[in-house]
């Protein structure tokens, strides 16, 4: 599942500029797809996501991006093995500096060489907790579309970044459409209501005529 921008935003509070710099200093950068220029689109994946989740922690607990850069600098050198560390280590911290949970638990390492051990970022709950926001950003949404002087209730499905939207007409059984994106779904299924209705007007003509 890829997550866009605005989706990024929205499920963890950063502001699109912020999201934005975070790229643009490669501090964390889309895996999915990069910006190209004026009117493409970052593509995040999930792995993504849990990295700007756990930065956000880390900054929320009031450990500056400074800090964090330069314990993910010494955690990529001194661990190689960990190519993307917030998304793959377990983090704890005092508010002054990064601690990391090595596979040895009893082995902590400082990667700041300083501070007294307090609070934790735990990996496992930000990873349950995201998959409840995308899950969430998943669940049906319910729309009304006129068509012909008549309004319509319809339900839309869609991925998190809003395409592969699937849409139906409840009132009318059977109609239902699709499209990339939520605002081509609505059109579409506006197209489909027509002709659902244009079908049962020749119906009842024949059945007059019979």
């Amino acid at each position: 599942m890829n997550f866009n921008t605005r989706t990024i935003a929205k499920i963890l509070g950063l502001s699109i500029r912020q999201i934005d710099y975070w790229d643009r200093t490669h501090f964390v950068k889309p895996s999915v797809s990069e910006a190209s220029g004026y009117g493409s689109v970052r593509l995040y994946s999930f792995t993504d996501l849990i990295q700007l989740k756990v930065a956000k922690t880390l900054i929320d607990k009031g450990i500056s991006l400074q800090k964090i850069r330069k314990a993910i600098n010494y955690l990529r050198k001194n661990m190689p093995e960990a190519k993307k560390p917030l998304s793959e280590l377990r983090f704890l911290t005092d508010g002054e500096t990064i601690f990391v949970i090595t596979r040895n638990k009893k082995v902590i390492i400082d990667t700041l060489k300083s501070g007294q051990l307090v609070l934790s970022v735990a990996l496992g709950k930000i990873v349950e907790d995201l998959e409840g926001e995308v899950i969430t950003l998943q669940r049906e949404r319910k729309y009304e579309v006129a068509v012909r002087g008549e309004k319509y209730s319809v339900v839309l499905r869609s991925d998190a970044n809003d395409k592969c939207c699937w849409i139906e007409c409840p009132s009318l059984p059977g109609c239902s459409s699709q499209g990339d994106v939520v605002e081509e779904a609505l059109e579409m299924i506006k197209d489909a209501i027509k002709a659902r209705l244009e079908m049962s007007n020749e119906q009842r003509r024949i059945r007059k005529a019979i």
